[in-house]
Order: structure tokens, then sequence, then C-alpha cells
């Protein structure tokens, strides 16, 4: 398995937790606001990661702390509007929503970075959108008003992820950052901003119950501590391209946690959209180059193989 391949399943397993995570934030915002939870989660995996790599973190440089601050509030902003939407939407509407920075990254890419995409890519963010108007828009396809403020606010967190994606690319191929401490230190540019908000707007507030404490520990330790150290490291061996179209995993896994877990449940319409995304992933993840030369080595006569 080459180390591009390795980075793309790590990803897939990292989107896994984070399809379940939108269960767990919607249980998690019966007892806090918004911003305390996103406190709990990105200073507590800090701490978590942090205190496990000390040593790693020593001798950290300016431009380590700089990019760790900018990442930091991008992804800041891509949680205010994942989280705020869960509260003002379906746990579906809010998954395939936030899916939507894999439609955005291509578009940014080609007028800011000026870039050809490839025309499998291309093809895929096309079924992508197919596959998100299918799963959340009304028959008719009406947009549906009465979640319609979170589904802007999931909107919001597409186009701030897309933002961090493409930053982390560019941070990830320059020698002088130390890819672990940014992973690190960006969580805790983005506790620290959320704690600022929490203190502004909300009224923090301890974690009392149980239920609430291991889904908020699930949250911490696993869909962000882990997850965004494998994300961060992974980045370095794959394009935002691809990293973008797996992540469109994620809906699918939040409409199936949705359906287990919430009971949720989605229309044929919706189960179609599911299949269409997986198809764009399929159609990312196969190497259609290495396919033809295959076929075309098994067609060469004896005499020219050797």
């Amino acid at each position: 398995m080459t180390n591009r391949s390795k980075a793309d399943l790590s990803l897939v397993l990292v989107t896994l937790s984070w399809g379940i995570s939108y269960y767990l934030i919607d249980l998690s915002l019966k007892s806090m606001g918004p911003f305390t939870l996103n406190s709990y989660r990105f200073i507590g995996a800090f701490l978590v990661i942090g205190l496990c790599t000390i040593k790693q973190l020593r001798q950290i440089n300016w431009q380590t702390i700089k990019w760790s601050i900018i990442l930091g509030f991008f992804m800041y902003i891509t949680y205010l509007g994942a989280t705020m939407g869960v509260k003002y939407t379906t746990l579906t509407n809010a998954g395939f929503l936030c899916g939507l920075a894999v439609i955005i990254i291509p578009f940014i890419e080609m007028l800011v970075l000026k870039r050809k995409l490839q025309t499998k890519v291309k093809l895929s963010a096309t079924l992508c959108l197919l596959g998100i108007v299918l799963m959340t828009l009304k028959e008719g396809l009406t947009i549906n008003m009465d979640t319609l403020p979170g589904d802007l606010l999931c909107i919001l967190c597409a186009f701030g992820y897309a933002i961090f994606i493409l930053i982390l690319e560019v941070v990830a191929k320059d020698e002088r950052i130390n890819l672990f401490q940014i992973a690190v230190f960006q969580m805790l540019a983005t506790g620290i901003f959320n704690l600022v908000s929490a203190l502004i707007f909300e009224k923090p507030v301890l974690i009392s119950d149980n239920s609430t404490l291991l889904a908020v520990g699930f949250l911490t330790v696993v869909c962000t501590g882990v997850a965004f150290l494998v994300q961060t490291i992974a980045q370095k061996y794959t394009e935002a391209n691809r990293v973008g179209i797996i992540f469109t995993l994620e809906p699918v896994f939040a409409a199936i946690a949705a359906f287990w877990l919430a009971g949720e449940r989605l229309t044929p319409r919706g189960y179609v959209g599911m299949l269409i995304l997986t198809l764009a992933l399929f159609l990312l993840e196969t190497d259609f180059k290495f396919l033809i030369n295959k076929k075309k080595r098994h067609h060469v006569p004896k005499e020219k193989r050797r």
C-alpha cells in the first residue's frame, strides 16, 4: 500500500468519526451552548494530545505559531457553522450541507490558485452536488424554510473548511513547519477563539451528567484530537481535491448515524443521493490510467514483451 493510499484510508476513518459526531453534538447541545461545547472539544483535545507528546512540542518557531492561529481561526468558523447548524436543522441536512466543501474547493483552486482541474475531479464534484441536492431539498426540489437558518450555517461551515484544507495543503509543504506541532497548536487556537466567544455570548457550564460527559469525551479525544492529527499528517501525502471528495463520506456516515441513533429517516430520493455520493468517491479513488495500461500490457504480443 502506497503512502497516498494509507493517507486516504486514514482520512476515511476520520470521516467516519465526524459522521458520528453530528449525533453527539446534538446530544451535547441539550446541556450547553455551541461555543462552550467547542471550547471543551478543542482545549480538551489540545491537553490530551499535548500532554502525551510534550517532548515533540518544544522549540516551536514563529512560523508554526502564526499558521496555527490562522488555521485555528478557520477551524473556529467551520465549527461555528457546524455546531450551530446542528442546533437548527436536521442531523442529515447538517451532514450533507457541511459536505459542500467538496464543491467549494475546486472552484477556489480554479479562481484563486489558477489550477486546472482533472476531468474526473470535475465529474466527481458534479456528482457530489447532485447527491447533496437529492438529500437536502424537499419534494419538487424546493427549499425547506423550517431548516433554512441551520442549513445556511452549515454552508458557512463548508466555506470555512474548504479554506482550511487549502491553507493546510500549502502549509504542509513548508519545510520550516513541524506538521505535528501545527496539528496540536491549531486545536489550542480554535479552543481559545471558542472560549472567548463563550464568555461573551453564553454562560459556560460544567458537565454534570454521564451521557454528556461520554459524548463530549468522544468528540474531544477521537473526533477532534486524533482526527485532526491524522488529517494534518495525511495532507502531506495526498491532494486537496482528494481530501475534499473523501470527506463526502462524512454526510453518508452522518445519515447512517442519524438513522440508527436518532431515528431520522430518509426519502427514497435521499438514499439515491447517498449512492451517488459514494459513486463520486469511487470515481476519484480509481486509477483509470493504471487499469488501461494493465489492459494494454495483456494484449502486447509475446515477441514485443521481450
